[in-house]
């Protein structure tokens, strides 16, 4: 080979080399495609640990700013390569306005990933329906949303050992805030379930299954009585169930499965339904295994990822308290690091808060102990390099 073409192809090659490794293309290919290729395609690169990335950052009313407070102290102590976007979005506070929602939209568009606190909807109707909790998952068709409900190892509860996993539509059925008054008196609120939906959480929830290793998804719905709209829901996840044949399909009716999930939880597997159903579900596994403050969660579209607590509670009588406890957030962060390819830097975190509980030494009130969340914080700390 000449050699002014050798070293024109190791130019070349030098160049190709560094543009892999520069930040910004380990933050692209950190990123799924589609939500498909994120639950069922090959690992992206594992990222350099000079590669910082930036998160968008909502920390939304109640205890989620001193959650967040907890999320960024972690991060600090364990030189955690990510940068907060931090925006404070709140109907409650006299912080949101239709120019705070398109800084947060932007900024989780451009990001790709955020993480969020609870951002409380007032009960009062003041001429807008829909919450802005509900605009900005449908403006980043956030679809779908998924709860892993763990046993924490040392954190004895009635049922031990649990692992399931809870998914839910997002985007439609009761949460459509479509509702008017026909005469006075009497209001019509429309449930709005499509096959096109239905079809897309199904493939998701076996896609996960598939990816996880896991055997069985049920359905949970109300088709004896809303024998349309859940039927619609039933049948578009049995026509999906068809493709995948070595995942174990069943379903379930909502109020027997709460009775089951109570009794026999360990029955489940990976779990899918509607808005309202997920909801519910969620609050009620979570209770199950230590109650809001131990379980993560978050919300995917084909394009963006956001991590917040599992079961959506602002806790506002904990307000300032300093007793709120930290595990489901810190635990929705070593998720998002996951999520990121941040691999090390996530089991690290991970690692830190289930050695805490597992410890026992130091808990909040929820787990019965009396540590504040400062203490919980500076435990979870003092464990990162253990």
């Amino acid at each position: 080979m000449p050699v002014t073409m050798a070293a024109a192809l190791r130019g070349s090659l030098v160049t190709l080399v560094k543009g892999l490794s520069s930040p910004r293309w380990q933050q692209l290919a950190s990123r799924p495609l589609s939500v498909s290729a994120a639950l069922c395609g090959p690992e992206a690169p594992p990222a350099r640990a000079d590669a910082t990335f930036k998160v968008t950052m909502v920390p939304g009313d109640g205890v989620g700013p001193e959650l967040m407070t907890a999320v960024k102290d972690v991060f600090k102590a364990g030189d955690v390569p990510v940068e907060f976007e931090e925006f404070h979005l709140s109907e409650v506070q006299n912080m949101a306005s239709e120019e705070k929602l398109e800084q947060v939209l932007t900024s989780m568009k451009t990001n790709k990933v955020a993480m969020k606190g609870k951002i409380h909807t007032p009960m009062e109707f003041k001429g807008e329906l829909a919450s802005y909790e509900m605009r900005l998952r449908r403006k980043l068709d956030l679809f779908a949303n998924v709860v892993h409900v763990n046993s924490l190892p040392g954190y004895s509860t009635r049922h031990n050992n649990l692992d399931l996993v809870i998914i839910r539509e997002q985007t439609e059925g009761e949460y459509s805030s479509l509702e008017h008054e026909s005469v006075t008196g009497v209001i019509e609120c429309l449930k709005i379930i499509t096959r096109q939906k239905s079809r897309r959480i199904a493939k998701f929830a076996f896609d996960y299954a598939t990816k996880k290793g896991r055997n069985k998804v049920t359905a949970v719905h109300k088709a004896n009585i809303m024998k349309l709209g859940d039927g619609l829901f039933l049948q578009s996840c049995a026509e999906v169930a068809q493709l995948y044949p070595k995942i174990k399909y069943e379903n379930i009716i909502i109020d027997n499965c709460c009775m089951q999930l109570v009794q026999n939880p360990y029955q489940f597997d990976v779990l899918v339904m509607p808005n309202l159903y997920g909801n519910i579900i969620d609050n009620l596994a979570a209770g199950l295994v230590g109650g809001a403050g131990v379980v993560p969660g978050e919300s995917y579209s084909a394009e963006y990822a956001v991590f917040e607590t599992g079961a959506r509670h602002p806790f506002a009588q904990a307000v300032g308290r300093n007793i709120a406890n930290p595990t489901a957030m810190l635990l929705s962060a070593a998720n998002m690091l996951r999520h990121l390819n941040l691999e090390y830097h996530s089991q690290m975190v991970s690692d830190a808060v289930k050695r805490v509980i597992k410890q026992g030494k130091v808990r909040t009130g929820d787990l019965g102990g009396y540590a504040t969340s400062d203490e919980f914080t500076r435990a979870v700390i003092a464990n990162l390099a253990v």
